[in-house]
């Protein structure tokens, strides 16, 4: 129902063939949705019931309301540290997985370009298991931190740092 409101469409009732026999759906305005359906914000608040019921015997019943709308977002601040080269960190269990693992990293940011280096270099280094076998590549800019990446899928070059299992 979160996603329900945020994206402004109710899905479809799943796992349903038919409504249950011990309701009356005729008293009232309650039905399953067969198919999607808009559900834009409009003068009032927008509110879902949820249910859930749990195996345990746990039953969890709630109210979502809608957030009130944000206001305009202030611009990003630019970053207080620039640094003239960008590091990329990659690791892997084996070489074949790194050299794997730059391959795919490489394809990734490349489809993505409005992906900022540094904020790449950030989540590398930040969010990522850090495996036996290891390398660095970096860069000035996104062409060379790509190219730097293809290079160490086809086999490390002597522009990027690597470190194997056991060693720094």
């Amino acid at each position: 129902m979160v996603m329900a409101m945020r994206h402004g469409l109710l899905p479809r009732t799943l796992h349903v063939k038919e409504p249950t026999p011990h309701v009356d759906w005729t008293a009232g305005a309650v039905e399953l949705l067969t198919e999607a359906r808009d559900w834009p914000t409009g003068e009032r608040v927008r509110r879902a019931g949820v249910s859930a019921f749990g195996i345990s015997g746990t039953n969890a019943h709630l109210i979502l309301e809608e957030p009130p709308a944000e206001p305009a977002a202030d611009p990003e601040p630019e970053p207080s540290v620039r640094t003239e080269l960008v590091p990329w960190v990659v690791s892997g269990r084996t070489e074949a997985a790194l050299r794997a693992q730059a391959e795919r990293l490489r394809s990734y940011v490349a489809a993505r370009p409005e992906l900022d280096p540094v904020d790449v270099g950030y989540s590398l280094a930040l969010a990522r298991s850090a495996f036996g076998h290891r390398a660095a590549v970096t860069g000035r800019d996104r062409a060379e931190l790509l190219s730097g990446l293809e290079q160490l899928a086809t086999g490390i070059t002597p522009g990027t740092v690597a470190a194997e299992e056991g060693r720094t």
